[in-house]
């Protein structure tokens, strides 16, 4: 059976042999900028996929440092209200828009996409990936937003090689944790730096081979007595605020510095001197462009990671689940730093 809102004709396909496809949906969704609390669940109505479109029924949606920033309105783009968080989920293809031609109903899915945290999302074919069988939907959920961010920054970006050195910062949380045991792949001696021993324990399981403990002190003096004075080829940070000059200047000449995001809440000011006379090069990496702005990378990037993930070389670390009326709490426990690893929104 086919639910009334699909009635006009050639709209498009829903499956016959699954659950159907309701009129509403809830979602979680702020109505003006706060913190994470301001997320209610509401009822609306659910989306139409239009012309190479197809609608996902979400099994599962990861919650992102990124997502709590939006909430508040603290990102680097405006947020529009009301607004639904969430750009990370894993599900099945419940309907397909025209011209849907590229995967089938009731295929399993990853969506890289805006308002993930909702019964059923809209996304582009392009915004898909085929989940491998044997990976499960809540693990498909939590990968591609933190291993693609690290994978990218680590091949593309920093051009990591094997025998480096490799500093993480916020090694603790999802792109952290992905950047050591990604980075490890790669070849690299990776130096997890977090703030709890909780989170060091974390990274060592994904191949860490220094940890530093910047919560109980100076980050400088910890790295020298890891792995020597300036002797960090490659940075990835997401942290940013006051670690971000201190790993500059344990930098190694030639080295390269790559900022993914601010996890602290502060954007650092860099003295470029360090950059001068280091012979540095400082980069930026922010996945929700990088596809359309370097194609030809991001497809060389993405077939890479999907091999390792079907290869089961890559296995996200479950912080959490909630449930979608506790998107909130949810958002609270990512920003304020008490996941390790990845936490999920089930609706």
């Amino acid at each position: 059976m086919v639910s009334s809102l699909y009635t006009p004709e050639g709209a498009m396909e829903t499956p016959q042999d699954t659950t159907p496809v309701p009129p509403t949906m809830r979602v979680a969704r702020a109505h003006h900028a706060g913190e994470p609390a301001v997320l209610g669940t509401d009822t609306v109505a659910t989306p139409i996929p239009g012309p190479g479109e197809v609608l996902v029924r979400v099994h599962a949606a990861a919650a992102n440092f990124p997502d709590a920033l939006m909430v508040a309105n603290r990102y680097q783009v405006a947020t529009n209200y009301p607004f639904v968080p969430g750009y990370e989920a894993a599900g099945v293809i419940a309907a397909r828009g025209n011209g849907s031609t590229a995967y089938s109903l009731g295929d399993r899915v990853a969506v890289l996409a805006a308002d993930c945290f909702a019964e059923y999302v809209v996304a582009p074919e392009t915004a898909l990936t085929p989940v491998p069988a044997a990976v499960d939907l809540e693990s498909a959920a939590a990968v591609f937003v933190c291993h693609l961010t690290a994978y990218h920054a680590l091949r593309s970006v920093a051009g990591v090689r094997p025998g480096e050195t490799l500093l993480v910062l916020g090694a603790g949380g999802g792109v952290g944790l992905a950047a050591v045991e990604l980075g490890t792949h790669l070849g690299a001696r990776v130096i997890a730096a977090a703030s709890s021993q909780d989170k060091l324990a974390a990274a060592r399981t994904r191949g860490a081979v220094h940890t530093v403990d910047y919560g109980s002190g100076e980050l400088r003096e910890r790295i020298r007595g890891a792995v020597g004075k300036s002797a960090v080829d490659v940075v990835i940070d997401p942290v940013g605020g006051a670690l971000a000059e201190p790993a500059l200047r344990e930098m190694a000449w030639g080295g390269r510095f790559v900022t993914i995001g601010y996890a602290s809440g502060t954007i650092p000011r860099i003295p470029l001197n360090l950059v001068l006379l280091k012979g540095i090069t400082l980069s930026g990496f922010e996945i929700r462009t990088f596809a359309q702005r370097d194609p030809e990378r991001d497809r060389r990037d993405r077939q890479e990671f999907l091999e390792l993930w079907a290869s089961g070389a890559v296995t996200p670390l479950l912080h959490r689940r909630y449930r979608l009326d506790e998107a909130g709490a949810a958002l609270a426990e990512v920003a304020q730093r008490r996941a390790v690893g990845k936490v999920l929104v089930i609706p």
